[in-house]
Order: structure tokens, then sequence, then C-alpha cells
């Protein structure tokens, strides 16, 4: 569960059997998917500005709109595809008190918790009697869904993170045990130490009849929280020393300082330029493998220091090295944790776990994962379809 960034979040939801994009330049984007007859789709992308000169440059469309009218579940007709130019905002407003109410005071809060409690109203569909948050963090967003559900019969609250699980526990046992939720008093809790991409197995263990019947609703946060970034010994950060950690797993062996002193040079090309969408991944590629003859790099300020000089002062000075050094730290996190991979095989693990008209909730917070979700959405409605 992401702490930081709300401006560039972007929540994706989805009701299985039906897919909807509804871009949210708020800067939030929303994806849905559903089950009901007949279904409605509508479908909006909304990219960054530098896939849009792309598309340009190609003669493509910017934002797209398409829709998949389906006149019965058992028919057979043909899908109609309309297409049209669409932007929208998302209409909810900040709520400073549901957002102190639920998350951390001191560092934390849950992002875009508004659309998520909106995604998952009972009003809109239907009552949400089990849910799964597979990255549940400090539990901001799972405190206010099980506030928002007293008819919840059964949650389940994964990370990966030992931290941020701890912290989950610690506020959900809170929630549990506390007079201000009124919570089912058949209410089943678990919280796996596990990484979603295991949603499938805890299902499973919990109960086997679960993978069969799905669950009402799946919610996933992609974005780092601020207890990752404002520990120094994670890694994770370009403003403070520590060592080239960035798993998320501890319990992991594969760290940043491996790919950076081992791996081959044209892998720390493809890393930088791919997972980074960094414009100067030659210059930096060859000043990373230049520095494995002078002992290689072994701490975030000697990456940090070797960005510094290799950024030109006319990028913007200490704005510009900073911004090269988000994107070369994103592209490292994401190699040594496999995020891409993990999140595509994830979806599909999730679509498989739902129930009849249940719901999918993901928050992304750049391009790359934004695009994972959004072309996992879609070929999944294909398929249904």
């Amino acid at each position: 569960m992401a702490g930081i960034s709300s401006t560039t979040a972007k929540l994706i939801f989805c009701l299985r059997d039906l897919t909807t994009y509804i871009s949210l330049t708020s800067r939030p984007s929303l994806l849905v998917c559903s089950s009901s007859t007949p279904t409605r789709t509508i479908a909006s992308t909304s990219t960054a500005k530098k896939e849009e000169n792309k598309k340009n440059k190609k003669k493509k469309k910017k934002l797209k709109l398409e829709v998949k009218t389906e006149t019965s579940a058992k028919s057979t007709s043909k899908v109609g595809l309309v297409k049209e130019k669409r932007r929208t905002r998302s209409e909810k407003e900040f709520d400073k008190e549901a957002v102190h109410r639920y998350g951390e005071k001191a560092s934390h809060i849950p992002v875009m918790l508004a659309e998520v409690l909106d995604v998952f109203s009972s009003s809109c569909w239907r009552p949400l009697s089990s849910f799964v948050d597979c990255t549940v963090g400090a539990a901001g967003h799972s405190s206010a869904i099980m506030h928002a559900h007293p008819e919840l019969k059964l949650y389940i609250g994964m990370d990966v993170d030992p931290v941020a699980h701890e912290k989950a526990q610690t506020q959900i046992n809170n929630i549990l045990h506390g007079d201000s939720c009124s919570l089912a008093s058949d209410l089943k809790v678990y919280t796996p130490l596990k990484n979603f991409r295991h949603i499938q197995s805890v299902l499973s263990e919990i109960d086997e009849k679960l993978l069969g019947a799905g669950v009402g609703g799946i919610l996933m946060d992609l974005g780092m929280s601020s207890m990752q970034i404002d520990n120094p010994e994670r890694g994770f950060s370009v403003l403070g020393d520590g060592p080239l950690d960035m798993r998320m797993d501890p319990q992991a062996s594969l760290r940043a300082e491996d790919i950076l002193n081992s791996w081959p040079d044209a892998e720390i090309g493809r890393i930088l330029r791919d997972y980074g969408e960094e414009s100067n991944w030659r210059t930096l590629q060859k000043k990373i493998v230049k520095a494995r003859l002078h002992g290689g790099l072994h701490s975030t300020n000697d990456l940090v220091d070797l960005i510094r000089n290799v950024t030109p002062a006319v990028r913007g000075g200490r704005q510009g090295w900073i911004k090269t050094a988000t994107r070369v730290f994103q592209a490292l996190r994401i190699a040594v944790n496999d995020e891409l991979k993990t999140l595509e095989d994830s979806l599909y693990a999730c679509f498989d776990c739902l129930a009849p008209g249940g719901r999918l909730a993901v928050i992304s917070f750049h391009s790359l994962e934004d695009r994972v979700v959004k072309q996992t959405f879609l070929r999944n409605s294909q398929w249904q379809g």
C-alpha cells in the first residue's frame, strides 16, 4: 500500500467478465471488469506526454474509447466497437479526515481512498462478503473497507514485506478488538506474509472451496510506501545513503548491487532503457560498467554520485539529476523484484480468484505497470468475450 504521490496514482478496477477503463486525469485512472448481462464496457487510456508524442509521430490516437455491448450471456452476437476521444476526471474530493483516520498520521496515507471505497461500495453493486488486499501495507485501505462493510465475512490481507506486514497486523487487530467498527461476529481474518503472486495458493490453504466460489473484491496497490522509502537500509531512496538492496522481500537473493556489478553490459542497458525509460541509458550503462574497474558500486550514494556526474547541468540542475536518479532507481527496483512479470501473472491469478460479479482494483504509479494492467485487462475481456 502506497503513501506517496497520490497525484500520479492511477486506480484501475475490473469486474469479472467485463472490462472498463476510465482514465481519470486527477491524476488517477480507473479500469473495470463484470459479469452482468447485458454488459457495457467503456475503455479509455491516458498516457504520459512522452507516450502521446510517440503515438502522434506514428499517427496513432492519443486516447481511445472502446464500447463493447453484449445483448445476452448466451447470445453470440457480434461485438460492436465505438472509438472516440474521451477524457474524464475523478469527482472524488480529498477527504483529509478519512485519510488521517485510516492512515498513519506521521508518515503514511492510503492513496485514492475515496476512489477505492467507491469501487467496492455496496450501493454500487452488491454487498461485499469477501475481500483480499494483496498489498496490505499499513492497512489503510483495509481499515476503511472493514469500516464500510460490516457485512464482510472473510478478509485476507497479504504483503511480502515483513515490516509492512507487522504494521498491518497491529492495525487490523486494533480494529477487531476496538469499538469503533461494527464487524460481523463471524468475520474470519487472515494475514499471510506472501507475495500477491501466491493468491491462489493462499485461498486454497484457507479453504479449497474459495478457489471455486471466488471472492467479491481484490485490491492491489502497486506503489512504494513511505515506510520503505524512508528507511535508507532498504536502498529505495535517492536521498539517503544505504546499501544497494531494493528487495521487497528480504528473503530474496538478488539485490541491485548484484545487477550493477555483475550483470552483462547489454542487460544493464536494457534495464535502464526499458524499465527506467531513461533517454541517457547508453552513457549511464558505460559509466556503470566502467565503475567496476574501480571497485564497483556498493551504496546508493555511489550510484547517485555516478548519475550526478553523468547528468548534464543544463538538464535542470539538482532537479535534473534527481529525475534521472529516480528513473534509474525505478528500473533497478523493477529488475530486482521482477515486478512487471510478477504483476502480469498475478493479474491472471486474480481473475481466476474473483467470484461472478467480483471486482479487482489496481492502483498504479507509473506508465509501465499501468500499461501491463490495462493490456492484461483488455486481453482478459477479449477471451471472456
